[in-house]
């Protein structure tokens, strides 16, 4: 492998990216880190498809719903819950937890979670800067790191069930 193909080792994967609408003054964040980061690692845009839902809750579905197409190596979940004063916070972030664990399991496409749950607007900002330090760059390193993961099991003979 070339110095160039190691530093580019999302060459030829092909991510879905899959972003919450709700509270996009964060998620339209956590989408440019992710976008950012797949560029860096070598993924082609034309190979990167952006889907975008309504809130955190649905995300899991859309993920799935891609993942079983088979065109995709890998799914980026981004989504930012913010706790208010009832149990909804709660409801949400288990059920979207869960959710992608079982798609995930499921379909054998590794599925990332870039999902913010946090106390405030201010920490989701955090999370969400420029930079390796924005949670979406974060989930899409992992997303391309796990698919090329799953390419060597499966050329390694150990299989994975899709």
């Amino acid at each position: 492998m070339t110095e160039s193909d190691a530093s580019r080792p999302g060459r030829g994967l092909r991510i879905a990216v899959v972003v919450s609408r709700y509270n996009d003054f964060v998620t339209g964040r956590l989408r440019a880190g992710a976008l950012e980061a797949l560029a860096a690692c070598g993924v082609a845009a034309e190979d990167v498809a952006v889907v975008d839902v309504p809130g955190s809750f649905e995300i899991p579905m859309a993920a799935r719903r891609a993942a079983a197409t088979g065109r995709f190596d890998a799914v980026v979940c981004l989504g930012c819950l913010i706790r208010g004063e009832t149990a909804h916070f709660e409801y949400i972030a288990s059920a979207a937890s869960h959710g992608l664990m079982t798609a995930s399991g499921d379909t054998g496409v590794p599925m990332t979670f870039g999902i913010l749950t946090t106390e405030s607007a201010e920490q989701a900002l955090a999370r969400a800067g420029s930079g390796s330090s924005n949670k979406g760059w974060e989930a899409a390193t992992s997303a391309v790191e796990m698919a090329l993961l799953f390419r060597r099991l499966a050329s390694a003979g150990e299989g994975l069930e899709a």
